[in-house]
C-alpha cells in the first residue's frame, strides 16, 4: 500500500522536555504504516531514536511488547513519563541505536531518525534538540547505520519501517537495506512544507543541488524493509 498524504492520525497527546522531538508529519506518516503493517498482541516492537514515545505508545496500545531506545536522556525521561500518564508498559532504555538491545530479536522494528542533510557538523550540533535532525553532509549518519545493522535485531519476517527525507537519498537506503539481505521497497509518501530547520538551509540545500530552485516542498518515504 502506497499512502499519499500524511493525514493526521491520533497519536495521543505527547508531553515533551525541552529538547525533545515532538510528533510531527513524519511522525504521522510512519504511525500510519505501523497501524497497516497490523501488529498484535503476540508481537515484539522496537522503536529507534522514540523521541517523544509516540510510536512505540501506537504498537503499544495495539497490544505489542514494545522496547525503545533514543540516545537523549531527556527522550528516555519524555517516553517513559508519556508511558505511565497512557497506562502503557514500554521498556525504555538509552543508548545508541540498537545498542541497549544488543542480543534482543524483534518481529517490527520501527524508526524516524535523524535525516537532515546538515552543512557542519559543529560541537553544537551533536548534542540539543538539533541532534534529533542532524544528520552529516548527506543526511545519512543514521540512516546508513540503520540499513546496515537493522537485520540484527529482525528475527525471520520481521520487518523495519523507517521514515525519512528524500534529500538524503530514498535509492541509497533501498540499496543499503539490499545489501543486508532485506526486501524493501517505498510503501509511504507525502509531500510537506519545508519546516523551520529546511527553511533556514535552503540556500546551503539549493547550492547543493538537493532542492530545486523553486521547489517548497519536502517529499516524506516510509520504506519497510523484511528479513526473509
Amino acid at each position: 500500500m502506497t499512502i499519499t498524504a500524511a493525514l493526521p492520525q491520533k497519536l495521543g497527546r505527547m508531553w515533551t522536555l525541552p529538547g525533545v522531538y515532538a510528533p510531527q508529519a513524519d511522525t504521522h506518516l510512519l504511525a500510519q504504516a505501523l497501524r497497516d503493517e497490523g501488529v498484535t498482541a503476540d508481537m515484539d516492537v522496537l522503536d529507534i531514536g522514540t523521541g517523544s514515545g509516540a510510536l512505540a505508545l501506537l504498537a503499544a496500545r495495539m497490544g505489542a511488547r514494545v522496547s525503545a531506545t533514543d540516545i537523549s536522556w531527556r527522550a528516555v525521561a519524555t517516553a517513559r513519563i508519556n508511558a505511565a500518564r497512557d497506562r502503557q508498559r514500554i521498556r525504555v532504555r538509552r543508548g545508541d541505536l540498537t545498542a541497549p538491545m544488543a542480543g534482543r530479536t524483534f518481529d517490527l522494528v520501527v524508526s524516524n531518525p535523524p535525516y537532515v542533510p546538515t552543512p557542519l557538523m559543529p560541537r553544537a550540533a551533536t548534542r540539543g534538540a538539533s541532534v534529533a535532525w542532524n544528520a552529516g553532509h548527506a543526511g545519512r549518519q543514521a540512516v546508513d547505520r540503520i540499513c546496515a545493522h537493522s537485520h540484527q535485531v529482525l528475527k525471520a519476517h520481521g520487518v523495519l519501517l523507517m521514515v525519512h527525507s528524500g534529500l538524503c537519498g530514498v535509492e541509497a537506503s533501498l540499496g543499503r537495506l539490499r545489501d543486508a539481505g532485506l526486501q524493501c521497497s517505498v510503501t509511504g509518501r507525502a509531500r510537506v512544507p519545508f519546516g523551520p530547520v529546511l527553511t533556514e538551509r535552503l540556500p546551503w540545500l539549493r547550492a547543493q543541488g538537493l532542492v530545486g530552485p523553486d521547489e517548497e516542498e519536502e517529499e516524506l518515504v516510509v520504506i519497510r524493509a523484511e528479513r526473509s
